[in-house]
């Protein structure tokens, strides 16, 4: 499980083997079955995530209980509810596993103390938060300028094996758009 993080990390920053054990002792490994909650809205969020294996859906559940996914996050990826996670607040979103996962779990006060510990994963996190951001912009304007038959094609492109991963429901939640409406773009 380590040596996934370790190639994950060094393909940003190079860590000697002393600088990765440091790291390494940072993270908590653990496995979650299918439908489980690593983060339930309203409880402390604990860790940011880094995927092993599995799947994962991140949620937030309006006013009218309707569901909204926020995002899917699969190997090599990181997920949380970060607001929650970085201010030290309860979720606003649940984190459910869609396939049975095995993740390294960082809490707040190992990432902080990993960050002051060594220079590089301060960097490292900044850019993968800075690829994280961009990554919002993207969609944020996909969702201002592209119809749903153009996010569906985006969607495609970008991650061709979430839609053999996922459920056509969330897909369509993903989007925003309904299940019959997924069905007539996919067809």
């Amino acid at each position: 499980m380590h040596n996934q993080l370790r190639e994950h990390i060094e393909k940003i920053i190079p860590l000697t083997d002393e600088e990765f054990a440091f790291v390494s002792s940072h993270f908590t490994a653990k496995k979650f079955k299918k439908h489980q909650f690593l983060i339930q809205e309203g409880n402390p969020v604990k860790h940011s995530y880094f995927i092993i294996s599995g799947l994962l859906k991140l949620v937030y559940t309006d006013e009218k209980a309707k569901q909204h996914v926020v995002s899917f996050a699969m190997e090599d990826w990181w997920e949380s509810d970060y607001y929650a996670f970085f201010t030290q607040t309860e979720a606003t979103m649940s984190l459910e596993c869609l396939e049975d996962t095995e993740v390294l779990c960082c809490s707040f006060e190992d990432y902080k103390n990993l960050c002051n510990g060594l220079q590089k994963m301060e960097r490292f996190f900044l850019e993968k938060a800075t690829f994280g951001f961009l990554g919002s912009q993207r969609r944020i304007i996909s969702w201002q300028t592209s119809n749903s038959k153009e996010r569906y094609n985006q969607l495609l492109k970008q991650y061709p094996s979430l839609l053999q991963r996922v459920p056509k429901s969330l897909i369509a939640s993903y989007l925003g758009v309904s299940r019959e409406t997924l069905s007539r773009l996919s067809s």
